[in-house]
């Protein structure tokens, strides 16, 4: 029997934005436990995932590939070297640059992070036809890419 959802009166004006926001922390919280299991903190899978496709980025560029603030991804590189997971050093080309690159604990992280993903898209789609699912996919992506395209106003910038 599917789950009521109560909407608040006021998000009724955005049903399904406040569908998008139920889902986002819902998957999010599980992600979350998951990782935990794993010892990681929520988004340091998505580094490492782009670290295991390409070792050896700035973190400039990890910045942009995981659309993260500085603060956010700097303070998740500390930890992640902490736990042995990377490493930081200067670029030869430029001393302030810094490259990352995995340690074989870091590489080690591959199957585990993808175990994780795929039991996480297992839960997520345990109630979904494989159509469903596949819908579910281009539509968030329209979805995203409709929001990304909107030019955030000066005042929203904060």
């Amino acid at each position: 029997m599917p789950a009521t959802h109560r909407t608040p009166s006021t998000a009724s004006e955005g049903p399904m934005s406040y569908a998008i926001f139920q889902l986002a922390r819902a998957h999010r919280a599980r992600a979350g436990v998951m990782l935990r299991e794993m010892d990681l903190h929520p988004g340091q899978e998505l580094l490492l995932m782009q670290l295991l496709d390409r070792d050896g980025q700035t973190q400039s560029e990890l910045l942009e590939s995981v659309g993260l603030d500085h603060s956010t991804v700097s303070k998740s590189l500390r930890r992640m070297q902490e736990a042995g997971l990377l490493v930081r050093e200067p670029a030869a080309h430029d001393r302030r640059v810094m490259v990352v690159h995995l340690t074989d604990k870091g590489r080690g992280m591959r199957e585990p992070i993808a175990a994780m993903w795929r039991a996480l898209e297992e839960t997520s789609a345990l109630n979904l036809s494989q159509q469903q699912a596949e819908s579910f996919v281009s539509t968030a992506y329209a979805i995203a890419d409709a929001i990304n395209s909107r030019a955030v106003p000066q005042g929203d910038s904060e």
